[in-house]
């Protein structure tokens, strides 16, 4: 037999794709979920719930007096033992049962006393305060557009994000911008503010030698409330927020405590970016009045 006999030609023709195959686009696919089916559904991992928390939230005024009647009960307890245990009434030193019982006595009165306490102190509900005032709008004349623009956007985003009703920004010894709510003067207009006057301030000065934010988180609380006179009288929280240093943005908020940590962080962001763009005018201003010496 020769060799070359077993190596024979094997004639192989491909299998034709199926024709839903040749009829879908080569794209890939997409499932759609419906909840039209009974029980398809959400299947992964749920958030928990801290009931403990929830029950005493919702049942406050129950577990403020629950020591007076844990106190209470062990009171009964301690004499109703003691009688039923035929122990004299008076307390000998001597005995370990008498010693037991003082013990018990003492932390039925502690668990009495610290009920009585809860419910004498209770924290405060904060609530948002409507300022007192009138609403201005005082822009310099001699800003251009784009950083009156800036202005603007960022007293329109404080005040739909956050609690500012009021803003004040102080640049290079002026007054730029005075928008919001603002002080009531005795002839029914807005009382200006008087930047020389606010640059001598503690307030100003202790905002421009630390170069940081100053959160005064209940204004009533500070007296340097005296130097804020063009703010409604009945603000609530402020933010001194530094614009380099040359200026300072003042923001007044209607509720104590009311901006969060994530708001003073982004305040201070818009504020650099005011700043780069009142730096710029700066510069440019500058430049001009050079060129035409």
């Amino acid at each position: 037999m020769e060799a070359g006999s077993l190596l024979r030609p094997i004639s192989w023709k491909p299998r034709p794709p199926p024709l839903r195959r040749l009829l879908s686009p080569n794209f890939p696919r997409f499932v759609k979920a419906s909840s039209e089916f009974p029980g398809a559904g959400y299947r992964g991992p749920k958030p928990k719930r801290d009931w403990v928390p929830d029950w005493v939230s919702r049942n406050d005024d129950v577990v403020r007096s629950l020591p007076i009647y844990v106190g209470g009960l062990s009171l009964f307890a301690v004499l109703f033992n003691r009688a039923a245990s035929g122990i004299a009434p008076v307390a000998d030193a001597g005995s370990s049962q008498s010693r037991a019982d003082l013990l018990t006595l003492g932390l039925a009165v502690t668990n009495v006393l610290t009920g009585l306490v809860w419910l004498s102190i209770r924290p405060k509900s904060i609530s948002t305060i409507n300022p007192q005032g009138v609403e201005c709008q005082k822009i310099c004349s001699d800003l251009p557009n784009y950083v009156v623009s800036e202005m603007l956007w960022m007293w329109e985003s404080l005040s739909v994000v956050t609690c500012c009703r009021s803003l004040v920004i102080v640049y290079e010894g002026s007054c730029l911008l005075q928008i919001g709510v603002a002080a009531e003067s005795n002839g029914g207009n807005s009382i200006e503010v008087d930047a020389p006057k606010l640059i001598k301030g503690l307030l100003y000065q202790g905002v421009m030698k630390s170069g940081a934010q100053s959160y005064l988180a209940n204004l009533s609380l500070y007296p340097g409330k005296s130097e804020l006179p063009f703010l409604p009288p009945n603000t609530q929280a402020v933010i001194l927020q530094p614009l380099g240093d040359k200026g300072i943005a003042i923001i007044g908020g209607d509720t104590i405590r009311g901006f969060t940590t994530a708001d003073q962080t982004w305040i201070t962001l818009i504020a650099e970016k005011l700043d780069a763009t009142l730096s710029r005018f700066a510069t440019n201003l500058t430049a001009a009045m050079q060129d035409k010496v």
